[in-house]
């Protein structure tokens, strides 16, 4: 886990792979430079950047504006649950009768979800939750999630050590 601000995939509930206008935006090879200096550190300075990039210190702000703006990247600062008071994470499988996304929209609205993807196989939704202990986890899976209508079935997977967590993927 990384405790200072990192570039990250967009949270936004959009196909990732568009930007705000619905277009994919191009990337050059500089933009991809851009990005992989703010994941190694979000708090980079614009300067430093532009140096190893060969950009002006303006050159580059301007660069990370547009890519925040087509919604390309954020600067988050992504911590460690377990140090936060988080004790409990798990990913959950949702079998859902009828309409997928209805479902996924609701489950992006509850606080504890961090991650949906709707998904092809044995599940309609994956789904990550991160909670405080595992009567949060019960509540949030038993008393939220199937009681959504047409929730169908759920399998939870709960986290027991996390390995590996990286936010590298945006430039290989």
């Amino acid at each position: 886990m990384h405790s200072e601000p990192v570039a990250s995939r967009s949270a936004e509930h959009r196909d990732s792979r568009e930007s705000r206008n619905g277009s994919t935006p191009h990337l050059d090879a500089v933009s991809l430079a851009i990005i992989q200096q703010l994941q190694e550190d979000g708090r980079r300075p614009y300067a430093a950047i532009g140096k190893a990039v060969g950009l002006s210190e303006a050159a580059v702000r301007q660069r990370v504006q547009k890519l925040l703006d087509q919604g390309v990247m954020q600067i988050v600062a992504v911590t460690d649950p377990l140090t936060v008071g988080f004790r409990r994470q798990a990913m959950v499988g949702i079998n859902v009768e009828g309409d997928v996304e209805s479902i996924a929209e609701a489950l992006t609205d509850m606080a504890e979800v961090e991650y949906v993807v709707m998904t092809a196989g044995s599940y309609d939704i994956l789904a990550e939750i991160v909670c405080e202990d595992d009567d949060h986890l019960l509540d949030v899976i038993n008393k939220r999630i199937r009681a959504l209508p047409g929730v169908r079935s759920t399998e939870s997977f709960v986290y027991l050590k996390l390995k590996k967590q990286t936010y590298m993927w945006g430039t290989r």
